[in-house]
């Protein structure tokens, strides 16, 4: 029953008694027809009481429409301290950010880091770094001393270098190149900036213009740059090993990865003629599931990816999708990882290594195995929430645990810049596969 309909039917029947009441005007009975007028009275104003707390309570079940009836009591004390700010709070405040803070604080609660609560700027960014879109001017940057190694930010012995141009980007036209040094962004010197500051001063709305003062050959040089959207460059490849061993970066899951995956996969295998091939994934954070999905059906075909689990379902196989360009098992893989490699690169680092497609070398990864969903609050911004888990192949949930590699392989602590000894150790466990094909 709803608050109203149960507040209202103990009126009804003491009217229709007192209605039905015989006409006894008699001078014995004048105590009690004010007995029943005065418990009449009574209960009217007593479930007029209720019904103005039913009304009150229906009202917040109106206003919070995802409640159900059942948890209405619950509740309760936050509608209560809500009200008594709203009425006696003697400073001043604003409502939305209060609602906003009373989000914040339930996904807070859950304890559950990949859960959260975002303002609306927030819900934007992260909607377009999982895309692999932004607006600027697409080139990639690094702050580096004279020996290549990375540094915190612009100082004498350090400097912002172009470490990458993104193919069709406003960069390209205007002729920047790697490895030109970045000394200032509209007569603003780097220096003392550090990556991020340099980044959020480059990048802007499309359309808009920036001057970027570099560096090249010794001489200083203004160019201009007319910002547009542009999609990031997550997959990387090269050949390696004298044109046997297939080398293939990846940065991240967003909305084109996959894509720019099939086609590096197809061009190292069809037109390089690679023999073996190595999957990067160190320190990548993951993103998309359906392009982690797509990204390992290209080297498992006929075995499920992974398996997904509800709140309150049974694992559900993940099968691959049809085509995978490189799912030819006389082809050896090896797929580098770390700690940083999480969420959907584990995906498709599981799907290899529990499907017996290929190695895993370097170290443990890092151990999310859940999926989020991102959601809207129109007007409040929105959130994203954990809804369901992933399993290896093996049925194995690696959440907090990760996937433990193969093949393990710590960089040395004196591991030089331009060194890889992991990498290292991926190609030559790969030539001894093909030395054994061979055999």
């Amino acid at each position: 029953h709803s608050p109203m309909s149960t507040t209202i039917s103990p009126i009804e029947p003491l009217a229709d008694a007192a209605e039905d009441l015989p006409d006894q005007r008699t001078a014995s009975r004048p105590n009690r027809t004010s007995v029943l007028v005065a418990i009449f009275l009574v209960a009217a104003i007593g479930g007029g009481a209720l019904f103005i707390s039913g009304f009150a309570l229906g009202r917040l079940a109106g206003a919070t429409p995802g409640t159900g009836e059942d948890r209405q009591e619950l509740f309760r004390p936050f509608w209560n301290a809500f009200d008594d700010i709203s009425r006696n709070y003697v400073g001043e405040y604003d409502p939305n950010v209060l609602v906003q803070g009373a989000i914040d604080g339930v996904f807070n609660a859950l304890g559950d880091p990949f859960s959260s609560y975002m303002t609306e700027e927030e819900y934007r960014q992260s909607l377009t770094g999982l895309s692999g879109q932004f607006e600027g001017v697409g080139i990639e940057m690094g702050i580096q001393d004279d020996a290549g190694a990375p540094c915190e930010s612009v100082v004498e012995s350090c400097q912002a270098i172009i470490t990458g141009v993104i193919r069709g980007s406003p960069a390209i036209g205007a002729g920047l190149l790697e490895r030109d040094v970045l000394l200032a962004v509209d007569d603003v010197a780097t220096t003392g900036k550090t990556i991020d500051e340099i980044v959020s001063t480059v990048r802007g709305p499309r359309g808009t213009a920036v001057v970027l003062t570099i560096e090249r050959a010794g001489a200083e040089q203004d160019v201009s740059v007319t910002r547009d959207v542009i999609q990031r460059e997550d997959v990387h490849s090269e050949v390696l090993a004298d044109g046997r061993v297939g080398y293939i970066k990846i940065d991240g899951f967003s909305s084109a990865t996959a894509e720019d995956l099939r086609n590096a996969l197809t061009s190292l295998l069809r037109d390089e003629g690679v023999e073996a091939l190595v999957l990067d994934l160190r320190d990548d954070p993951g993103g998309y599931v359906d392009a982690a999905q797509k990204i390992a059906s290209e080297f498992v075909g006929d075995r499920p990816i992974y398996f997904e689990q509800t709140a309150s379902g049974e694992p559900l196989p993940q099968q691959p999708v049809p085509g995978g360009v490189a799912t030819d098992r006389s082809v050896p893989v090896a797929v580098l990882v770390n700690g940083g490699t999480a969420s959907a690169s584990e995906i498709v680092a599981a799907a290899i290594q529990g499907n017996d497609r290929g190695r895993l070398v370097g170290s443990t990864t890092y151990g999310k195995a859940t999926i989020q969903e991102f959601k809207e609050l129109p007007g409040a911004g929105g959130y994203r929430l954990s809804v369901r888990k992933w399993l290896t192949p093996r049925l194995e949930w690696i959440h907090g645990v990760g996937l433990k590699p193969d093949v393990e392989v710590e960089p040395p602590a004196d591991q030089q810049p331009g060194d890889d000894a992991q990498l290292d150790r991926a190609v030559d466990l790969l030539l001894e596969d093909l030395g054994n094909v061979a055999a």
